[in-house]
């Protein structure tokens, strides 16, 4: 591994751990074992460096629902849309550093980057809801999903999304893994023939 890939690895675990503000740059070089100029040879900034963690973690997501997804194509629409809302949960469990950094940043990160947060975060986005507009646009086809606006599918799955990752930072995949086929059930119910 690189000293680059070693800054960084030690940045997201620091930072999930005490937050942008608490986790210093100090701290980081320590844990890889170098002095802390030596952090500015690959990042400008401490602000760099989160946004450069940041982006690796929503690249390494993105790939990994795309596999997922890809994987899926032969599964019922209701299959695929319950995997889609249940892959939080399962990379949660791979990842555990990594999503906590995520869940950080996207709900507490400082001022100073909260804009380039969200616009990175909205270009990864796009991709999701193009996957969910084909989803809901077959399920209307085939009779499966009743006749409804697509955006207001698309925005009603992302608001479930969006709560099961909340869910996930309280209670932990474990305990919402439980939880997880009441609330599809309901939901389900509620855009289905």
């Amino acid at each position: 591994m690189s000293t680059k890939q070693r800054i960084q690895q030690v940045a997201i675990r620091l930072f999930a751990e005490h937050g942008y503000e608490g986790a210093s740059l100090s701290m980081i070089a320590r844990e890889v074992g170098i002095q802390k100029p030596s952090i500015y040879a690959f990042f400008e900034s401490k602000e760099a460096l989160f946004l450069s963690v940041f982006k690796e973690i929503m690249k390494a997501h993105f790939a990994h629902t795309q596999k997922l997804f890809a994987s899926l194509q032969d599964k019922t629409v209701e299959e695929r849309l319950y995997q889609l809302l249940t892959n939080g949960l399962t990379y949660a469990s791979e990842h555990g550093d990594a999503f906590a950094f995520y869940q950080r940043a996207m709900l507490f990160s400082p001022p100073a980057v909260q804009e380039k947060i969200r616009d990175r975060f909205l270009e990864a986005e796009t991709w999701l809801i193009d996957v969910l507009r084909d989803c809901f646009k077959e399920g209307i086809q085939t009779g499966v999903i009743r006749e409804t606006n697509l955006d207001d599918l698309i925005a009603s799955f992302l608001c479930l999304l969006d709560g099961v990752l909340i869910q996930l930072f309280y209670y932990g995949p474990e305990m919402l893994r439980r939880r997880i086929d009441g609330i599809w059930r309901i939901y389900w119910s509620g855009i289905s023939h």
